[in-house]
């Protein structure tokens, strides 16, 4: 049997209510309550704001002008938004009839919850609980939804970002879901590894999973000198560019006569069946013309780079059910990063069209970076995100987007993701942002938003059928996105006494 935890009074209408709250309720702001309704039976709603008051401490009374003769309670009273109930066919619907003043307000139970948010059964994406509720109350995400309409993780640095993301793909690796990490720093490679914090692994039985390393994981990377431990270099396939990709990549502009160079060197290159790109340097340096020198120097810069170098890694290499794959760009040059995403970004998803690669999540960390909004500079990777945010639902390639600074990032792209999981975000830039590419954001959430601690979360979009807010998780796998500690702080221990003095400090 529900707890009551108060009754509604005074004017009471259908899109929210005011109710007195019961001296013995545990009620928090973000709670969930529920009332039941003559005409349309349990009704859901959340608890807005909560304020108490006391009659005894008037401005007279604090004042000394006069003292009450009597003590006054206090008195705690709560507003609640109602979210809606379920009709016959299971949809959440708003009641058009006011409530009748004098009902009694339940504390709602997991089960009405789950079921009217819409937050899923054991075999979606288990993301973490329920915030503001005693009763646990798991959340799991349909996947189908999560994916196909697109996803963006948005957060101040610090706020539990990347361990958001680090969740997200520990659970899609579960379900046998394809994944792609772009992956700039080199964070990712730590889901190979089992969670040893002893903080965290306190946590696990609260969300009721244990810990876990990740065997399915593939880690590439442009240099192995830089990232000794990935498991496969990454190359580019270079019989796959075109003469605009070259123009695109090379960081000088070319004039007429050194695009024609170019296009005869390729047409040449092409005749020997498979070639290198020191192949075509040499065809270019017989050419007689003195333009080739500019040319030969830009594509000497690319040789450097060793992206064209070792056997080229391709889409179906990468993409594989239950597999994820990480591109591990830490200490590549920004401008090799965006031409390996342009390249993997237009090269899987050409695979995706045809149907040669099963369907996948694309996962863009530091987007800001690859697709950056008007004004912050140009990207080479910029055009094919904008394609796959716009078109990659109809093929099955899922984007998230993953950035510290939505402000920063094409708007077009950010518009596209349906689904947004936002933890703490204070810059105004970005708080403009997020409200100008999710519909129907408030005030209240931006402010909400403002105030969130670290690793919880705000779920909104077609994955959930309004707002929520989500205590993310613990990580089965270890985290490696952690800050650097720069200095050591001193441990504080406190040594059992009569006295319960503290007795020692040292560091650990």
């Amino acid at each position: 049997m529900s707890k009551i935890v108060g009754m509604l009074f005074g004017e009471v209408g259908y899109g929210d209510f005011n109710f007195l709250v019961s001296k013995d309720a545990s009620l928090q702001k973000g709670g969930y309550v529920k009332v039941n309704h003559e005409n349309y039976g349990w009704v859901l709603a959340q608890v807005c704001f909560i304020k108490r008051y006391n009659e005894m401490y008037s401005l007279s009374a604090i004042t000394g002008s006069s003292q009450p003769k009597e003590d006054a309670s206090d008195r705690i009273v709560a507003n609640a938004k109602v979210i809606g109930y379920l009709d016959e066919s299971g949809f959440l619907k708003t009641p058009r009839i006011p409530f009748k003043p004098g009902e009694k307000v339940y504390e709602a139970e997991g089960a009405i919850i789950r079921k009217s948010l819409n937050l899923g059964i054991r075999s979606g994406v288990y993301l973490g609980l329920l915030e503001g509720q005693e009763e646990a109350s798991p959340v799991y995400i349909n996947v189908n939804k999560l994916i196909q309409k697109h996803i963006c993780v948005l957060a101040k640095t610090g706020a539990g970002k990347s361990y958001t993301v680090g969740v997200l793909i520990e659970e899609l690796i579960e379900k046998s879901v394809p994944v792609v990490v772009i992956d700039p720093h080199g964070e990712y490679s730590a889901l190979k590894t089992p969670n040893s914090n002893p903080k965290e692994l306190a946590l696990m039985g609260r969300y009721g999973i244990s810990q876990q390393g990740y065997e399915n994981i593939v880690e590439y990377t442009p240099n192995l000198g830089l990232n000794p431990q990935a498991d496969r270099k990454l190359a580019l396939d270079i019989t796959q560019l075109t003469i605009g990709n070259f123009l695109e990549m090379l960081p000088s502009k070319l004039t007429d006569s050194q695009k024609g160079i170019l296009f005869e060197a390729l047409k040449t290159a092409r005749s020997y069946g498979k070639y290198t790109l020191e192949d075509l340097i040499k065809i270019i340096h017989a050419h007689e013309s003195k333009a080739k020198w500019n040319l030969i120097t830009g594509l000497e810069m690319l040789r450097e780079s060793k992206i064209f170098e070792g056997a080229p890694v391709h889409p179906t290499d990468l993409v594989k059910n239950g597999v994820v794959s990480i591109i591990n760009l830490r200490g590549i040059r920004p401008d090799i990063q965006e031409l390996i995403v342009a390249r993997l970004g237009s090269e899987i998803f050409s695979d995706r069209k045809q149907g040669k690669v099963p369907p996948l999540l694309f996962l863009l960390e530091e987007a800001h970076n690859f697709a950056p909004e008007r004004g912050f500079g140009g990207s080479l990777s910029l055009g094919i995100i904008r394609i796959i945010a716009s078109e990659g639902r109809k093929f099955g390639m899922g984007l998230c987007v993953v950035s510290q600074r939505p402000a920063r990032v094409d708007k077009s792209v950010l518009s596209q993701c349906n689904t947004q999981i936002i933890l703490k975000v204070t810059n105004p830039n970005d708080l403009r942002a997020i409200s100008q590419s999710i519909e129907g954001f408030t005030a209240d959430l931006e402010e909400e938003i403002k105030q969130l601690q670290p690793g919880v979360a705000l779920i909104v979009g077609d994955v959930v059928e309004q707002p929520i807010f989500v205590s993310i998780r613990v990580k089965k796998s270890r985290h490696g996105g952690a800050s650097v500690e720069v200095v050591r702080e001193p441990k504080v221990v406190r040594v059992p006494s009569p006295s319960g003095l503290l007795r020692r400090l040292f560091f650990g």
